[in-house]
């Protein structure tokens, strides 16, 4: 039986390098934006904030970025993932 994640030689299922969109929700303080891509920038030096989507909530509550990233490995993806959910504005990241 082949299982999806069971090749130890296969690490992750996408191909790197790669554009990755990763969307970060958080409350909606005028901060927020800037906050989320001076933390991708720190990480990723290459990062363009020029390309992220701003999508406030119905209400105006929260909002949500959507940022394309350059990623070279899974290891590069995964500590972006721990820095922006670990940040205190962060709500969800996906």
């Amino acid at each position: 039986m082949n299982v999806i994640g069971s090749d130890p030689e296969k690490k992750s299922l996408i191909e790197f390098p790669c554009h990755f969109p990763i969307k970060v929700m958080g409350k909606n303080v005028p901060e927020f934006a800037q906050v989320i891509c001076d933390l991708l920038i720190e990480i990723n030096p290459g990062f363009e904030p020029a390309g992220v989507n701003m999508r406030p909530s119905t209400k105006g509550t929260y909002i949500s970025l959507t940022c394309k990233v350059r990623v070279d490995s899974q290891e590069q993806l995964d500590d972006i993932y721990r820095a922006l959910s670990g940040h205190e504005l962060v709500s969800v990241v996906l």
